[in-house]
């Protein structure tokens, strides 16, 4: 069974997730946005016995310390503090696994200590270049500030539900429902997820974040507070990725079905402005959406071609969290690359 526990680190004290007696290699298991360890779960029990899972609360979710993210670091105060609870349990080089939001977080992991990490698995991971605002494979910005990305991009309904605690299907808005439209594309029971949805911490420093007013359509540009800011293409961006050593084997498993992750992101401004859903879009010449895969592919081909190993999994019918949707095949990719290490 999995059990919480709350450790003091040198930066936080951190609520994460173990199973009880477990020991063996550690496998960092770090959530996405909008929710908490508790993600994983049933990932966890499925592992072999051999591995040692470990689900952390990223600061301002679940059960961490819910303090404020400096977004002009991009996302290192969540790899920051990640690196921080691998020291406190003296774990040594870990497995880890990122899941939207969290595929970020371990790219940033990697980035500043790949010799410390024995394997990466990205599912469904935010792009290299960041969520919103850019264009191209190289993540070129659509606007020098950023316009399109950050605080000022979450839908006003959702933030206001999501701080209330609503539990109802009363708005397409309502974490419940968005968690049935846009992080499952195949039935998945809510009830197990919303509690740690809504332990979201939201506000300036938190969720989504702050913005700030831009000449450019849509007409808000990142801010430097909070989590959504600390995705902004102006603050995060792993372009070099191929030049660090060592080079640990990379897993990249992804949904078919993803609305979230996507190069057609139903939560990316200039494509909602392309298909009329955002009023005032000034053309694909102009405002670009984001090709978010195609990105990540793009970065993922560069370190396999500098001697790294990049092995993609696209699962069909699945969306934005493979892990619940289609857990076999999820955890038969994950041990593959954990043994490939």
């Amino acid at each position: 069974m999995t059990v919480d526990r709350r450790l003091a680190t040198s930066r936080l004290t951190v609520n994460y997730a173990e199973l009880e007696g477990r020991t063996g290699e550690p496998v960092l298991l770090v959530h996405g946005n909008v929710s908490a360890g508790a993600f994983w779960h049933s990932t966890m029990l499925e592992l072999p016995e051999r591995y040692r899972p470990i689900a952390p609360d990223l600061r301002g979710f679940g059960a961490t310390d819910p303090l404020p993210v400096d977004a002009t670091r991009g996302l290192r105060d969540y790899s920051d503090d990640l690196a921080a609870l691998t020291e406190a349990l003296r774990l040594g080089p870990v497995h880890l696994v990122g899941w939207s939001l969290g595929g970020g977080v371990v790219l940033q992991y990697l980035r500043d200590r790949p010799g410390l990490v024995r394997s990466v698995t990205l599912l469904n991971p935010v792009s290299p270049y960041g969520f919103g605002g850019t264009h191209g494979l190289d993540g070129t910005l659509n606007s020098p500030d950023g316009a399109g990305s950050g605080g000022g991009a979450a839908a006003p309904e959702f933030v206001q539900r999501l701080a209330a605690g609503d539990t109802t299907a009363d708005s397409p808005f309502s974490p419940r429902n968005v968690f049935s439209s846009a992080y499952v594309s195949e039935p998945v029971d809510p009830a197990e997820y919303l509690p740690a949805m809504l332990s979201t911490r939201c506000g300036d420093d938190h969720y989504p974040g702050d913005s700030r007013a831009s000449e450019t359509w849509p007409g808000v540009a990142p801010g430097d507070r909070g989590v959504l800011n600390s995705l902004a293409p102006t603050h995060f961006r792993i372009d070099d990725l191929e030049v660090i050593e060592p080079k640990p084997p990379v897993l990249w498993v992804r949904g078919a079905q993803d609305v979230i992750v996507s190069d057609t992101s139903l939560f990316d401004l200039a494509h909602l402005g392309a298909i009329g859903a955002v009023p005032g879009w000034p053309g694909e010449q102009a405002c670009p959406a984001q090709p978010m895969v195609s990105q990540t592919r793009a970065v993922l081909e560069r370190y396999a071609a500098a001697g790294g190993s990049v092995r993609e999994v696209v699962v069909a019918g699945a969306g934005h969290s493979v892990q619940l949707e289609r857990p076999k095949e999820f955890l038969a990719a994950l041990t593959a690359v954990l043994r490939e290490e």
